[in-house]
């Protein structure tokens, strides 16, 4: 399904409806989020966590507790997204079309920036996006960068991978740090080994892309990193998106863009 000129609207309509698609390239111009809701008593952590690393995991919004729509995302958040992962005591125990019987009233969402958000930024620019071309989702990585702790939380930095031709490495670059709150410019440019990625061939999350000759591979701070926490920390409970499958918000990308 094309939904690359819907509206957000649209796009939950459809991802309430039963829709299960990677989001990327979904409603251009409108900004995709991730998506991570933890108990209250875990919320000040998660919330000074995203502050000390905050390229990985900028904070757009965050509901109340047990709410399931927020300032930026009115819809609702346990039926509109096109895919959800549970977890328990750390560990991934359920990938669901919707969470309504898991969702709990101390749940706490937070919505953290996404990179899909400065996609288009990249295609006007010139810079050819693979996974889009390929129509698959965006590799994601663990890495050996740790995170700075936050109390019970803590975790490895992940990253998301684009190849880029090396002579727009610097125009990638430069495009993508004009989005501060929706990770950036790149933490990474070359080696993968230089930060623990041992195979570009075998993500973590999402689905590998070829990296072809005369291209670089640059890696952006990515939002899963709040859901590495979760399983390298152990929570004991955790609703997140499904990787790649992301919370559309009524944000226009370029509310975002800083010159």
């Amino acid at each position: 399904m094309d939904g690359t000129d819907l509206t957000p609207a649209q796009a939950r309509e459809r991802f309430r409806a039963g829709v299960r698609v990677p989001t990327a390239g979904w409603c251009r111009g409108w900004t995709q989020a991730n998506l991570i809701a933890v108990p209250r008593r875990l919320g000040y952590e998660l919330l000074l966590f995203a502050r000390r690393n905050a390229q990985a995991c900028p904070v757009l919004d965050v509901g109340e507790p047990g709410v399931w729509s927020t300032e930026l995302f009115p819809g609702d958040l346990r039926t509109d997204l096109p895919g959800y992962r549970v977890y328990r005591d750390g560990r991934p125990v359920a990938d669901l079309d919707d969470v309504v019987e898991e969702w709990r009233d101390d749940l706490v969402p937070f919505l953290i920036g996404c990179s899909f958000t400065f996609e288009q930024a990249l295609l006007r620019a010139g810079v050819p996006v693979r996974h889009l071309e390929l129509g698959t989702n965006v590799p994601m990585y663990r890495t050996s960068v740790a995170c700075e702790p936050a109390g019970p939380l803590s975790g490895p930095l992940v990253v998301s991978m684009r190849p880029v031709p090396e002579e727009l490495v610097d125009l990638a670059i430069e495009v993508t740090g004009r989005y501060p709150l929706v990770h950036g410019a790149p933490v990474h440019v070359g080696d993968p080994a230089a930060i623990g990625v041992e195979d570009l061939g075998r993500p973590d999350f999402g689905d590998p892309v070829e990296v072809r000759q005369g291209e670089v591979p640059l890696f952006w701070a990515c939002g899963m990193t709040p859901q590495a926490a979760i399983m390298a920390s152990g929570v004991e409970f955790a609703i997140g998106h499904l990787p790649g499958h992301m919370a559309i918000i009524d944000v226009r990308d370029e509310q975002y863009r800083v010159t």
